[in-house]
């Protein structure tokens, strides 16, 4: 590990537990997140910016770190990564459906690199989902489904992987024990294609 991307592992793993931020569904401490999609992003080419960037992805939205603090620890290149990574709907006041096609629109604007460090965020957040919280999942994979629109410039084996896991997700809910109808996830995604 060069000595930028190990400086980013323990800058992440310092700012997520110093809130004690835990995984959602598992407890496990937060920087196990980082470190999968820092793993995911390692699988394919990739650059020192790049592991940087997906250790600190979560920094600036989850922590009191500030896209300043990262430009000073890290340089322009790595803080202009996690700005692409960082959801621009944080202050946003409108509804679910508004914030997430914000910040779709902000991910379709992004780099190659930060749409590939996107991927494997995806990726990583996708593997239990459904297991851990199929309700949740039905709306969830309607947003990546949708957010895969937008990241095609990212790494291609990453885009594919992560076509798989959401596919595979969504027939998961369509059959038993869940039954979601397949109207159910086509009338959503149309709600956020309307922005309503």
């Amino acid at each position: 590990m060069t000595s930028l991307v190990d400086k980013a592992r323990r800058y992440a793993s310092k700012a997520h537990a110093s809130i004690d931020q835990r995984r959602k569904y598992t407890n496990d401490p937060y920087i196990v997140h980082p470190e999968a999609v820092a793993n995911i992003v390692g699988s394919v080419p990739h650059t020192e910016a790049m592991l940087a960037a997906a250790w600190l992805h979560d920094t600036v939205e989850d922590t009191p770190t500030t896209l300043s603090d990262i430009t000073a620890h890290f340089g322009a290149e790595v803080a202009e990564l996690v700005a692409m990574l960082t959801n621009v709907s944080l202050s946003c006041v409108g509804n679910r459906i508004e914030r997430k096609n914000l910040d779709r629109e902000h991910s379709a604007k992004a780099s190659a690199a930060a749409k590939t460090i996107k991927l494997a965020d995806l990726i990583d957040n996708l593997r239990s989902l459904v297991t851990h919280d199929p309700d949740f999942a039905k709306t969830y994979l309607v947003e990546k489904r949708l957010l895969l629109g937008v990241l095609k410039e990212g790494d291609t084996t990453l885009w594919r992987q992560a076509e798989i896991i959401i596919n595979d997700g969504l027939q998961r809910l369509h059959h038993p024990p869940h039954n979601v109808p397949s109207s159910w996830f086509q009338g959503t995604e149309q709600a956020y294609l309307a922005g309503n």
